[in-house]
Order: C-alpha cells, then structure tokens, then sequence
C-alpha cells in the first residue's frame, strides 16, 4: 500500500485535471469523449473508496437471507468479492426453483435485490438516489 497521494486521490486529480483544464477546450466527440472519461474516473474512485463497505453489507443480507452459518466475512477482498459472488448463485438458484415466488422469504429477496441495486447506483451514478439510506 502506497501513502499519498491515494488511488483515489489520484483518480480524483485527473478526473478534475480533464473537467476542468481539458473538457472547456474541447468540442463536439472530443467534449463528450473527455466527459466520458472524467465520468469513469468518477465511477471508479467511488467504487474503490466504497467497495469494501459495500461487500461486506451485501455478504450480511445474503448470509442471513441464506441462513449461512458464519459470523464474519471473508478478510481479504478477493475473498469477499468470490463469497458474495457463491451466495449470490445459491440465491439465483432459489429464485429459480421458485422459493422467493411468495412470503417472507419472497419479500425479504426483493429487499436485498433493491438495496444492491440502490449501492450500485450510489456508485455508478449517485444523483439517481439521493444520499444514502
């Protein structure tokens, strides 16, 4: 690990380095291609600074969704990101048979589908919902 600045930091500083010295000198496809640029760096220092906090809640809905019996998340990211990624199969794989058709188990899977839909949009695209619930 690096001090500073960050990797956020410094997707920060080129993201405003093309806003603001970059994209006002540009026009037409170039314009657009600087914004899409400057958009992605946006994404994915959002997603750096957040993705761990992020796993680690949606490890939790699944897991008590699931009725794993572990208490804590894997340590590493890899981990955590493949365990999310296993529990979010076993959970397809309910959806399929048809478990989450109906009832408590039904309501309880369209809450976890809406609140990962609700942290991906805080990271793709903040302003479609608000500050965080």
């Amino acid at each position: 690990m690096q001090d500073r600045p960050t990797a956020v930091e410094l997707l920060t500083a080129v993201r405003e380095f093309i806003e603001m010295d970059l994209v006002p000198g540009l026009e037409g496809r170039q314009r657009f291609h600087g914004l899409v640029a400057a958009n992605v760096l946006a994404i994915v220092a959002r997603e750096l600074a957040g993705e761990e906090t992020a796993l680690v809640a949606e490890w939790r809905r699944l897991r008590d969704l699931l009725a794993v019996d572990e208490t804590v998340p894997p340590g590493r990211l890899d981990g955590l990101r493949a365990a999310v990624r296993e529990l979010t199969q076993r959970l397809c794989e309910r959806i399929r048979a048809g478990d989450a058709d109906a009832g408590a188990f039904g309501d309880a899977v369209r809450a976890h589908v809406r609140m990962t839909v609700v942290e991906k949009l805080r990271i793709a695209n903040p302003k479609y919902v608000g500050a965080p619930e």
